[in-house]
C-alpha cells in the first residue's frame, strides 16, 4: 500500500510539473487557437478555466474520498487528468481548449487532498512528518521540473505533444495504482468493463480525432466533406461529427450510469454527500477565482466584472452558511475545524500562498528587469535556485516535526522567507550577480519548504480521519485563493510605485539632447520598475511574517511529535 502513496506522490508531482509547462507554452498555445500575443486577456480562461477545476469543486472531491475511499479517488482523478489532456491535445478554438483545461485542473486537483489523506492512513500522527515533507517535496519538485519538461517537448514538437504526454503517463499511472491498490478494498468498482459504454465512448473519440485534425483528404472529399458543414452558426460543434461526439459520449455516460453497481454507488453518495452545500460552496470559490484571476493589475486588484463575480460568490458564501446551520449531514461536519490548529493551518496557508506567489512571478520579472532583458529561460534559471531549495526544505521540515512543535518549525520557516524578502527588497540592478543573491533565493526556497510538512501534519493530527480528504483539502483552497490574492493586490500595489516613480522622473527631453531614448535615461526607467519590484517583495515580506506569527500561536498543542523513549515508558 505505501508502494502506491509513492505513485501518488509522483502524480502528484507530474500534475504539479503540468502548471509550469503551461506557463511556457502559453504563447505557442494561443497561436494554435488563432490568437495572437497581443490578446493575452482573451488566452485568461487558460488560466482561470484550470483553477476553477483545480480549486472550486475540490472540498467535494475531498469529501469523495472520505466516503469512497482514496484509492477511487486518485484513479478517478488520474482519469479525469488524461482526459483533460486528450481534450486540450486537439483542440481547435478556445472554448475547447478551456473545457480540457478545465478537466486537467479538476483531475489534478483531486490528486493532492487524496495523497495527503493517504498518508494520514498510512502513518500514526507522529510518524507523519516525513512521508508528508516527502509528499510536499515531489509537489514542489514539479515546479522545478515543468520548464525543464516544457523546454524539452518545445526543441523537439509542438505544444501539442506536452497534453499528449500528459494523456500517455495519466493513464499508465491510473493503471498502475488501480492494479497496486486491488489487495484494497476499492467500493462498488465494476468487474468488467461494459462493452457498449466502451464502444460507445471510442466512436465519441474517433469523431473528436477527426473533428480536430481534419484530414485534407475527408474535407475536400464532395460526400464526406459534408461531416464538416456545421448545422448552424460556424463552431464545429454542430457538425455532424461535433453531434455524434457530444451525443455518443453521453449515451456512454448514461449507459454507465444504469449500471446497478453504478446505481448503488451513485446513490450512496447522493445519500450520503451534501450535493447543495457542495454547490454552494463551488460557486462561493469560483466567484473569488474569476474575480481576481480576470483582474488586469495595471487598472485594480480585480476587475469591473469581477466585482459581480465576487458579489455572486458573496451571496453563494452567505447561503452556504444558512445552509451548514440547517442541514442534517452538511459537507462540512460541525467540528471538522473545532480544534485551533486545524482552521489555523487553512488560514495560515492562505498567507503562505499569497507570499510564495511573489517569489514565483517577480523574481524572474526582476532578472529581466536587470540584467537578462529580453531572455525569458535565462530569468526563469535564476528562479530554479529558489525553487531546488523549496523541496529539500519539505523533507527538513518533515523530519524536524517528529521532533519540535510543527509551530516552531513552520513559523521558523516562514520567518526565514519574510527574512529573504526583506532582503530582496533592497536588490539594486546588479544585485543578481552576486553570490549573496544566490544565498537569499535559497534561504526562501528552504523557509517556505520548511513550512508545507508541518502546517499539513497540525491539520491531519487535529481533524478525525474521516475527514481528511475534506480538511486537507481546505488547505490546499487556502494557498491557491492565496496566491490568486496575493498576486493582484501585491502586482496592483507594485505598479503603483511604479508609476509613482516615473511621475517624478525628469523629462527625456532634459536627460538625452539627441532626442532619442538614451542610456541614462534607461537607467532611470530600470530603476522605477526596481522600485516596483521592491514594493511588492516587501509585501510577500509581510505576509510571510504574518504566517510566521500565525503558525506559532494557532500550531501550539497539535499532537504532531513523535514520542520520546522517557514518554514512549510513561505511556505504556
Amino acid at each position: 500500500m505505501r508502494a502506491v502513496l509513492w505513485l501518488a506522490a509522483i502524480a502528484v508531482a507530474f500534475a504539479a510539473a503540468d502548471t509550469y509547462v503551461v506557463v511556457l507554452a502559453l504563447p505557442d498555445m494561443m497561436a494554435g487557437v488563432g490568437l495572437s500575443i497581443e490578446e493575452l486577456q482573451r488566452a485568461a480562461p487558460l488560466i482561470s478555466g484550470f483553477l476553477l477545476g483545480y480549486v472550486a469543486v475540490l472540498p467535494l472531491i475531498g469529501r469523495l474520498a472520505d466516503l469512497l475511499g482514496h484509492l477511487p479517488v486518485l484513479v478517478g482523478g488520474l482519469v479525469v487528468f488524461a482526459f483533460g489532456s486528450f481534450l486540450t491535445a486537439l483542440s481547435w478554438d478556445l472554448a475547447a481548449m478551456v473545457v480540457g483545461r478545465f478537466f486537467q485542473g479538476l483531475g489534478g486537483g483531486a490528486l493532492v487532498p487524496a495523497t495527503l489523506a493517504l498518508v494520514a492512513a498510512l502513518y500514526p500522527a507522529e510518524r507523519r512528518g516525513v512521508p508528508l515533507g516527502l509528499v510536499s517535496a515531489v509537489q514542489e519538485l514539479g515546479s522545478v521540473l515543468g520548464p525543464l519538461i516544457g523546454a524539452a517537448v518545445l526543441a523537439v514538437a509542438d505544444w501539442r505533444a506536452i497534453f499528449v504526454l500528459n494523456l500517455v503517463v495519466g493513464a499508465i499511472l491510473a493503471s498502475a495504482i488501480r492494479q497496486m491498490g486491488r489487495s484494497g478494498a476499492v467500493p462498488d468498482g465494476p468487474s468488467r468493463p461494459d462493452l457498449i459504454a466502451l464502444l460507445l465512448l471510442l466512436v465519441a473519440g474517433a469523431a473528436f480525432v477527426l473533428l480536430a485534425i481534419e484530414p485534407t483528404a475527408l474535407v475536400q472529399d464532395l460526400t464526406w466533406g459534408a461531416l464538416y458543414v456545421p448545422a448552424a452558426g460556424e463552431t464545429r460543434w454542430l457538425t455532424p461529427l461535433g453531434l455524434v461526439t457530444i451525443i455518443a459520449t453521453l449515451a456512454s455516460l448514461v449507459k454507465c450510469g444504469l449500471r446497478p453497481n453504478v446505481r448503488r454507488l451513485l446513490g450512496r453518495i447522493a445519500a450520503e454527500v451534501d450535493i447543495l452545500g457542495a454547490l454552494l460552496l463551488s460557486f462561493a470559490l469560483a466567484g473569488v477565482i474569476l474575480a481576481f484571476a480576470t483582474a488586469d493589475p495595471e487598472v485594480a486588484v480585480f476587475s469591473e466584472q469581477g466585482t459581480w463575480y465576487l458579489i455572486a460568490g458573496g451571496l453563494a458564501l452567505l447561503g452556504f452558511v444558512f445552509h451548514l446551520r440547517r442541514a442534517q449531514d452538511p459537507i462540512v461536519p460541525r467540528g471538522a475545524f473545532a480544534r485551533t490548529p486545524a482552521w489555523g493551518s487553512v488560514l495560515i496557508s492562505f498567507f503562505v500562498g499569497a507570499a510564495l506567489v511573489a517569489a514565483l512571478i517577480d523574481v524572474p520579472l526582476f532578472a529581466r528587469t536587470t540584467i537578462y532583458g529580453d531572455s525569458q529561460l535565462k530569468a526563469a534559471l535564476v528562479l530554479l535556485e529558489f525553487l531546488v531549495a523549496l523541496p529539500v526544505g519539505a523533507v527538513l521540515g518533515g523530519f524536524l516535526t517528529r521532533r519540535l512543535p510543527a509551530g516552531v518549525i513552520a513559523g521558523g520557516g516562514m520567518l526565514l522567507a519574510a527574512v529573504a524578502f526583506v532582503l530582496m527588497a533592497r536588490w539594486d540592478a546588479d544585485a543578481l550577480r552576486s553570490l549573496s543573491a544566490t544565498v537569499v533565493l535559497v534561504a526562501g526556497g528552504l523557509g517556505f519548504g520548511l513550512a508545507l510538512a508541518p502546517v499539513n501534519a497540525a491539520i491531519l493530527a487535529t481533524t478525525e480521519q474521516s475527514m481528511h480528504g475534506l480538511t486537507t483539502s481546505f488547505t490546499v483552497v487556502a494557498r491557491m485563493v492565496g496566491m490568486l490574492v496575493g498576486i493582484s493586490a501585491l502586482t496592483t500595489i507594485g505598479l503603483r510605485s511604479y508609476y509613482a516613480a516615473q511621475a517624478d522622473l525628469p523629462s527625456l527631453s532634459s536627460v538625452c539632447t539627441d532626442g532619442g531614448m538614451c542610456e541614462d535615461y534607461q537607467d532611470l526607467l530600470i530603476g522605477a520598475a526596481i522600485a516596483q519590484e521592491h514594493t511588492v517583495f516587501a509585501g510577500a515580506a509581510v505576509c510571510a511574517g504574518i504566517a510566521a506569527l500565525l503558525s506559532v500561536v494557532l500550531l501550539r498543542g497539535a499532537p504532531t511529535q513523535a514520542l520520546s523513549p522517557t514518554e514512549t515508558v510513561t505511556a505504556l
